[in-house]
């Protein structure tokens, strides 16, 4: 993505990615437009209308739990993380089934309406003062301006005229979109549940989120501890063993300033680079090796062993460290060399591997 901007860079995986998305989405509202109305209590009307908005609003929040599943499941499992590579995808897609649901909404309860459908949204309801009455539309609606300006900034383009930063910072809002959309299914569809489908989902789905991320959050607060100072050279750490070290697999090792560092074994030699791809900060120590070079396990982005820089055409760079062996320790220099040094690579002598 340095050399040009494209709409989107098509490839096998996210066309079948999307595809795979797509045809579970549409099952999805077949499925609930089909089944739904035998699950009523007797003597109950559903129409048409009604239930494509349950459809599509239902679909929609389920969509947005999935969405943020996806991290902390490849933060626990390396098999998730092929579901993270195009998770921007998943993202932009869930805007527009919760579009689909607003433009139902507009549709039947809004159509006749001698006042602008964006003025009756909130006119219909200001109860505010009132819990159990609360107006939910707003919330839903905030949810979903926020889900329009994330799909808006997907691109890579926003990516680098934000900055990561603030980039990052921004998309972060996706769980302020979620915390609204819990609150706007609670204090609108739920009222009215007859059946215990929608509280399941809702709660359920919420429960889970929160489980999967403090799950995920204790595992990285065990592996974020910083590397103990070595005692024979002071100003290095202890990085781990040789034997730490997997095959065509990344060590990373904390550092005490927050960053990290991943250490590769290729060939019978170590190298070290940054462990944050220059992309989206994306954890380089659980990507793979290939031709001598770093894969993020995020989106794809390539890194040489030797110089950290990004093969040609392509000029993003990470930085490279310096390391040693005492007998079969790793010896880490925390002090990043300048962006595209060069390094040798520390061959690991027999007896220790």
């Amino acid at each position: 993505m340095s050399v040009t901007y494209r709409p989107v860079g098509w490839t096998r995986s996210k066309i079948v990615y999307d595809a795979v998305l797509l045809a579970g989405v549409a099952l999805y509202l077949i499925g609930f437009m089909r089944f739904a109305p035998r699950t009523r209590l007797p003597g109950t009307l559903l129409d048409d209308q009604s239930l494509a908005i349950r459809a599509y609003g239902t679909c929609a929040f389920l969509l947005l739990t999935l969405v943020l599943m996806i991290g902390p499941l490849a933060r626990l499992d390396a098999r998730f993380l092929p579901l993270l590579y195009n998770r921007r995808h998943f993202g932009v897609i869930t805007c527009i089934v919760a579009a689909s649901h607003l433009i139902a909404v507009f549709d039947w309860y809004y159509a006749y309406s001698p006042l602008s459908p964006w003025v009756a949204l909130f006119a219909t309801d200001a109860a505010y003062g009132d819990l159990r009455g609360f107006p939910f539309i707003p919330l839903g609606l905030a949810a979903f301006l926020i889900l329009l300006v994330l799909a808006a900034t997907s691109h890579d383009f926003w990516l680098n005229f934000l900055t990561p930063p603030v980039w990052k910072s921004l998309h972060m809002s996706i769980y302020a979109a979620y915390a609204l959309a819990v609150g706007h299914v609670a204090f609108g569809a739920l009222q009215d549940a007859r059946n215990a489908g929608l509280p399941a989902l809702v709660v359920g789905g919420s429960g889970m989120l929160l489980g999967l991320h403090l799950a995920a959050a204790w595992r990285e607060r065990r592996r974020d501890r910083p590397a103990p100072a070595s005692a024979a050279e002071p100003d290095w750490i202890v990085a781990g063993t040789v034997g730490d070290v997997p095959a065509g697999r990344g060590l990373i090792v904390p550092l005490a300033d927050g960053s990290s560092v991943a250490i590769f074994r290729e060939d019978g030699a170590l190298s070290a680079i940054s462990n944050l791809c220059a992309h989206q900060n994306g954890p380089l120590g659980e990507g793979r090796l290939r031709d001598g070079c770093v894969v993020c396990p995020w989106h794809g982005y390539e890194y040489r062993l030797r110089d950290g820089c990004a093969p040609a055409p392509f000029t993003e760079r990470v930085a490279t460290y310096a390391i040693r062996l005492d007998g079969r320790t790793i010896l880490l220099d925390p002090r990043p060399n300048p962006l595209g040094t060069a390094t040798q690579p520390l061959a690991i002598p027999r007896e220790t591997r």
